[in-house]
């Protein structure tokens, strides 16, 4: 087990992509982050906080889950039922640049997922995706327009991402 990112880095990275957030929406529009479950939602109430607080003004925060959206929900390799959990968006999204934000960008079907469930939920005027850490083996055209730390490491490898709400430490290991 690797540390690749320790509580310091995640703090400023999470400073990082809320600034850079910022400098890249035009004012006139309103934002909301919509974090992913699980840890995706943890980061999100953590940008959104952030973005808040910069902009001086409130900015809603959401949590997607993508159970009901996913490519492999009735994969025949899968013997488990999936664990449903309830979308928690106490906003209307149409017209707004929704953040979407998610703790791992990999393969893209998650957020693939993701987009789709928005989508059923209204008309954003823009998704943008922010994620904490990017790694190589993309599996759908799917790109991060916010990165805060890109890797190369070899598929078969676990990025792990533990948060003090979830996990009692901020930290992302390789495994």
């Amino acid at each position: 087990m690797k540390v690749i990112l320790d509580s310091g880095q995640i703090e400023r990275i999470l400073q990082d992509l809320a600034s850079r957030i910022i400098s890249e929406t035009p004012a006139k529009f309103d934002i909301a982050a919509i974090g992913i479950r699980s840890r995706g939602e943890i980061l999100a109430q953590r940008l959104s906080n952030r973005l808040s607080k910069e902009l001086g003004k409130d900015v809603p925060c959401g949590t997607l889950d993508i159970t009901l959206y996913r490519d492999d929900l009735n994969s025949p390799q899968g013997n488990a039922q999936p664990q449903v959990r309830t979308t928690e968006i106490g906003f209307n999204i149409d017209d707004k640049i929704i953040v979407l934000v998610d703790d791992v960008l990999y393969t893209g079907r998650s957020t693939r997922a993701a987009m789709d469930a928005l989508i059923d939920l209204g008309r954003p005027k823009a998704i943008k995706l922010a994620v904490l850490v990017d790694r190589v083996g993309r599996e759908l055209p799917i790109q991060a327009d916010y990165a805060g730390y890109k890797t190369d490491i070899t598929p078969g490898k676990l990025v792990q991402v533990n948060l003090i709400e979830s996990d009692g430490k901020d930290e992302v290991v390789i495994e």
